[in-house]
């Protein structure tokens, strides 16, 4: 399969326009028309349906989009591996508006200098351990749920992030003038978090979370994202959720939303950075290093779930 037409077309997914496409490339929309056309004749599909605001997915388009992007991926690490240091460090963040973005983030204002290509990976713990063991990504940060010994031997973990949980609510609800609540205190009260999945870290965390305080954590509803949360939470008074202490959330000043930090005890999620013994990359000891000198003392009166205590 040509590889310059299937980037072509995963540029063409992402812009929603040929003409955006070709100027990401640097080629001409001439160019990037014939370059889809020929991968769909290739895979005898319409990849696109021509709309008077660009060029959108059909159904096949839309399946053929993640296998493109892992073709790109599988042929990044080829070229990769002959090349060790050359390209920017790959480090997943999970997800843009938590702890370990922050972090990244802050790394990158004090190491302007080193190139950084900062990811989400669609995976749990394990997934993410097999992309560092694979060389898809050179570091995560997840939570690590099982021992040491469990783990491939080429990798290695540290502890990095401890992210307290706060209680975010709207105006009307009956926490939302506390200057602090306990996990007790929650018991009886809804917390909304709409998707959670079973079967990973995360919702292993949740269910000892509540199971531990008497809590109920519904996670029942379609997801509509999280701007379509924070305005029903903000119209509810019974409805929260739980948000780390250093996430990233933004709102019209109208919600009039609260953050409630939970204390006594002050329910943690540990993270730990994840990464090959072996890696070559020159800024990778730089990531660690930033990290140990950043690493918070725990506060005595904390809950962790069973795997991290």
């Amino acid at each position: 399969m040509d590889l310059d037409a299937v980037r072509t077309f995963v540029a063409a997914a992402d812009a929603g326009q040929f003409q955006e496409a070709a100027a990401r490339l640097s080629i001409t929309q001439q160019a990037v028309s014939k370059r889809v056309a020929a991968l769909e004749k290739e895979l005898a599909v319409r990849l696109f349906t021509r709309t008077p605001r660009g060029a959108q997915l059909t159904i096949d388009g839309q399946a053929f989009l993640p296998h493109a992007r892992e073709l790109l991926r599988v042929a990044e690490r080829a070229d990769a591996s002959v090349r060790p240091g050359r390209r920017a460090l790959r480090v997943d963040v999970v997800n843009r508006r938590i702890a370990p973005a922050v972090l990244l983030q802050d790394f990158y204002r004090v190491h302007p200098g080193v190139e950084l290509d900062v990811i989400t990976l669609a995976a749990d713990f394990h997934g993410a351990v097999a992309a560092i063991e694979a060389g898809t990504i050179d570091a995560t940060f997840h939570a690590v749920p099982v021992a040491a010994q469990e783990l491939p031997d080429v990798i290695r973990t540290a502890a990095v992030i401890d992210e307290p949980h706060e209680l975010l609510v709207g105006p009307r609800h009956p926490f939302a003038d506390a200057r602090a609540v306990t996990p007790a205190q929650l018991a009886g009260h809804r917390i909304w978090m709409p998707g959670l999945p079973s079967g990973t870290e995360w919702g292993d965390y949740y269910d000892q979370l509540a199971a531990a305080f008497g809590l109920t954590i519904d996670v029942i509803g379609p997801v509509f994202g999280n701007e379509a949360l924070l305005a029903e939470i903000a119209d509810s008074a019974t409805l929260s959720t739980l948000v780390g202490a250093r996430s990233w959330y933004m709102w019209p000043d109208r919600y009039d939303l609260r953050r409630v930090p939970i204390r006594d005890p002050s329910p943690i999620y540990p993270m730990s950075i994840i990464w090959r013994a072996d890696n070559p990359h020159p800024a990778l000891q730089k990531l660690r290093d930033f990290l140990d000198v950043r690493r918070e003392v725990r506060e005595a009166e904390i809950w962790l779930p069973a795997w991290a205590s």
